[in-house]
């Protein structure tokens, strides 16, 4: 009789726990319409873009700002941010393809080539021309690309801890599980609220901050109809930055730019965002010590002030 290997029985006891899961209590999808009862609030529209309802908010008044949120995150993520910014500027922020409450995209186009497209048609249809752009992890991945695509509409740009970089480390395990097959199919119904903390520990750098509220909307934005297959095939997608091409467009873009970034980021290590400053030739990096991947959610006074000073510089 043959013996069963180690990586094997692990494997094994993986699916065996999953499928417990299952039987205890499935992970159902939650509809759009349920998730804008609890997460959708006065300042929420939705507008059409490749047949998507993209939700978005436009609060206050003033020069705009643009804020674009991370992969698996939704505009939820600028929250404090958009209440100290809307009494000075016209905030604006979506939920992008594939997260929140705007959910898949019918194509399955995650690509960064894509998400710039999507950007694009999303600032035509309000008819925004000028205006400052942030972007954080994969919203900074964005926003980089969208300004040197467009760089006459962007005056001021900043990055949160942005992608766009190789790493050279290995990918967060949410990723990795997201591109191995079996499990990720079972992702598709056991996606238990413990391992939303786990990723929540992973790029929060003081777990304290972790609250169950918090928690909670991302699970529950997890679970949005379509958004478990958008988030697979969204993982799917490599973004590398090895083409010369590629660094060309991070060496064309003249305008200001902000790097904000955390010092204990473990999924976008500090060295990325000195590799980008020096890349970038209009460039300043400041580090906050205490932050991790998220730093406006998680310290989100300590960043702002740091945001006002260059915004008002």
């Amino acid at each position: 009789m043959k013996k069963i290997s180690a990586k094997k029985k692990v494997f094994l006891g993986i699916i065996i726990i999953l499928l417990v899961l299952i039987y205890n209590g499935s992970y159902t999808d939650i509809s759009a319409d349920d998730l804008k009862k609890e997460y959708a609030n006065e300042h929420s529209k939705f507008i059409e873009i490749n047949g998507m309802q993209v939700h978005y908010r436009d609060e206050g008044k003033g020069f705009p700002v643009v804020l674009v949120h991370g992969t698996a995150s939704s505009l939820h993520t600028w929250n404090d941010w958009t209440i100290a910014l809307s009494k000075n500027f016209r905030v604006i922020r979506m939920d992008l393809p594939a997260f929140g409450l705007t959910g898949p995209n019918a194509n399955a186009d995650y690509s960064i080539e894509g998400y710039t497209q999507f950007l694009h048609q999303f600032l035509l249809k309000i008819k925004l021309d000028k205006f400052y752009l942030a972007g954080n992890s994969l919203g900074g991945n964005i926003a980089w690309n969208y300004t040197a695509e467009y760089p006459e509409q962007i005056e001021k740009l900043i990055l949160v801890d942005a992608s766009g970089l190789p790493t050279n480390k290995p990918q967060p395990a949410i990723f990795k599980m997201a591109k191995t097959p079996v499990l990720n199919s079972l992702f598709l119904y056991v996606t238990p609220k413990f391992f939303i903390r786990k990723n929540m520990e992973q790029v929060y750098a003081d777990k304290t901050k972790i609250t169950d509220a918090l928690i909670t909307r991302y699970h529950k934005m997890a679970l949005r109809v379509g958004n478990r297959q958008a988030f697979i095939d969204r993982a799917k997608v490599d973004f590398k930055l090895g083409e010369k091409a590629n660094l060309a467009k991070l060496k064309s873009i003249q305008i200001p730019t902000l790097l904000i970034w955390g010092a204990k980021d473990t999924w976008i290590p500090l060295d990325n965002g000195k590799r980008m400053n020096n890349i970038l030739p209009n460039s300043r990096l400041v580090v906050l010590e205490n932050s991790g991947h998220v730093p406006m959610e998680e310290n989100p006074m300590e960043s702002l002030a740091i945001l006002n000073t260059f915004l008002n510089d």
